[in-house]
């Protein structure tokens, strides 16, 4: 039964959540202009600031988003170019030993500095996106995560664009390395998600082939693709086409989800939930059935981490019951 749960527009009915997320603004860790359910653009560009952290030498954020200790980086890396004589004012420290003893002639090698590369935001706003029993809407943080993801990009000189999905709308929005295209974009982002908020449309106005196409022929070889997603509208094609974009690109892929999807919520008694054909109650005040939500849930997360490891694609989790940064700065040992 549980395996077909997409909790669909399960809101926060206390006002306790509320007096939590105005001490997390309080507190700095969200945007002073966050209510948790719909989002602006000045609300996003709190992350501006925020992404600095995260640039070369600071640590890096995928080593956090994966639970590993963070390593200093040496800013933009340098690829292998070639090898000739050396020269006068050459460095002696890439001399090619190799070459050197094969020709008798001291050579060294060349490199030449990474060119900026496109980064490609998939971001999914379908309906189960929008839930959250705890403090945000997982549409919400991950607006949040999306803004913060393209602040560190442009901060490190790459470009960034998007494909964005509603039930109702699909946007591609071509890379570009200027901040007024970013803010162009989360502008974009921002009517999109309140428009899905707002007027909820049971079905999709497009194929799920349409929407991995674009994401196809938006990224160039040599790209960066991060899947924004709680993963429960991606059919298998999907998967398949994104570990074919994985042969040629470096993607990653992020789990959003509510903590009510481990069985943790404040909620008590019979809640309504969506299921994949109709609307179910389930009683929250039962063990076995919190337990049972999660063991759902953990298997759906095992699944989706088996399939896309066979391609080398990590699968990071980030939860819409607790701030992005709080999560994001934790010290991972």
């Amino acid at each position: 039964m549980f395996e077909a749960i997409k909790f669909l527009r399960l809101l926060r009915s206390s006002s306790e959540p509320q007096s939590h997320l105005e001490n997390f603004v309080t507190e700095g860790d969200l945007p002073g202009s966050c209510n948790g359910v719909r989002v602006t653009v000045e609300e996003l560009a709190f992350y501006q600031t925020h992404g600095k952290r995260w640039q070369p030498p600071a640590k890096n954020l995928w080593s956090q988003l994966n639970g590993q200790h963070a390593s200093q980086r040496k800013g933009r890396g340098m690829t292998f170019s070639e090898v000739r004589q050396y020269q006068a004012g050459d460095d002696v420290r890439q001399i090619d030993w190799r070459v050197t003893a094969r020709t008798g002639k001291v050579h060294t090698k060349l490199f030449t500095e990474e060119r900026e590369r496109p980064v490609v935001l998939f971001i999914d706003l379908t309906p189960s996106m929008f839930t959250g029993t705890e403090l945000l809407l997982k549409s919400v943080q991950l607006c949040h995560l999306a803004s913060l993801l393209a602040w560190i990009a442009i901060g490190n000189k790459d470009r960034v664009g998007a494909v964005i999905r509603t039930q109702e709308e699909l946007v591609e929005i071509r890379p570009s390395g200027s901040r007024s295209s970013l803010f162009q974009l989360l502008h974009r982002l921002c009517e999109m998600h309140n428009r899905a908020f707002k007027q909820p449309s049971a079905e999709a106005s497009y194929h799920h082939e349409d929407v991995f196409r674009v994401l196809t022929n938006l990224c160039s070889k040599g790209s960066e693709l991060i899947l924004l997603s709680d993963f429960s509208d991606i059919p298998q094609s999907g998967l398949e086409s994104v570990t074919r974009m994985a042969q040629h690109n470096r993607v990653r892929a992020i789990q959003l989800y509510d903590p009510i999807e481990l069985g943790q919520s404040r909620a008590k008694g019979l809640q309504k939930v969506q299921g994949k054909v109709e609307q179910m109650s389930i009683n929250l005040s039962s063990q076995q059935v919190r337990a049972s939500i999660k063991r759902a849930f953990l298997a759906q997360q095992n699944t989706l981490e088996t399939q896309l490891g066979q391609y080398g694609i990590a699968l990071s989790q980030v939860s819409s019951g607790e701030p992005l940064l709080k999560q994001l700065l934790k010290t991972h040992y």
